[in-house]
């Protein structure tokens, strides 16, 4: 296992789900994270087990001013910032023709534009560092899901400007690469549960037969690409999704 000691990141949505996994891997392997989320008993929750860790930063994604304060954040508390994960996104999932301008909007402000901000904000620091950056995109966008339209148009913008900005930074020796991940989360489970016989349909159809794990499986591969081994990486989209789909 790679040690991240002298690591300081900031995960977004990083109380809860694939998020919070991301944030409780990152810690056990001596990272500092500061954990941004809405959730605000969540993220106590996570604060409380490693306080000396991790910090909670209560706030909405989409505001430029909260990834500002972020990044003000890691620094005044841990010193310094090597690192970002862009993993919160909001979408709502209806068929194309439903979808409304607020439907349209709420995915792109706490997907595209969070991400983006979150990028702009955390740049000089990062060049410091010589940090990196780790973004979410999806199997659903890649695949064209149906009822996903907003959400995969604002994972594939994510990719795109993923794809600019290591070019862009890779004079400053920031890192730039793309999780896609197939994660057994709080919604998957829910949905498993209404849905069982859908459920298994979509995970035969995974090679490796299971929804990952967000900590066991999603997580230790964010710690990879913010980690001195993968130092030779980016512009890269990685899929963890047990071999769902293979990237041509």
């Amino acid at each position: 296992m790679e040690t991240l000691k002298d690591q300081v990141v900031i995960v977004t949505g990083g109380t809860a789900g694939i998020g919070g996994g991301i944030t409780t891997e990152l810690s056990e392997r001596g990272a500092c994270v500061v954990a941004v989320d809405v959730d605000e008993e969540a993220g106590r929750k996570i604060e409380k087990i490693n306080s000396d860790q991790v910090a909670f930063l209560k706030g909405d994604v989409s505001k430029k001013s909260v990834a500002e304060e972020a990044v003000k954040m890691a620094v005044n508390k841990f010193e310094r910032l090597t690192g970002l994960v862009n993993n919160a996104h909001v979408s709502r999932q209806k068929p194309l023709l439903e979808l409304t301008d607020d439907d349209w909007s709420i995915s792109f402000e706490t997907g595209f534009n969070a991400t983006l901000q979150f990028m702009k904000a955390a740049y000089e620091e990062l060049k410091k560092s010589e940090g990196a950056v780790v973004n979410f995109g999806s199997g659903a966008a890649l695949r064209g899901s149906v009822n996903q339209a907003s959400y995969a148009a604002a994972k594939e913008a994510i990719r795109g400007l993923s794809r600019v900005a290591a070019n862009e930074w890779a004079d400053d020796n920031i890192r730039v690469n793309v999780v896609c991940p197939l994660a057994l989360t709080a919604g998957v489970e829910q949905w498993k549960e209404n849905d069982p016989e859908e459920y298994q349909h979509v995970v035969e159809q995974v090679p490796l037969n299971r929804y990952g794990d967000p900590q066991k499986d999603v997580a230790p591969v964010i710690a990879f690409l913010l980690g001195e081994d993968s130092k030779y990486m980016t512009g890269q989209t990685l899929m963890a999704d047990g071999g769902d789909i293979k990237l041509r």
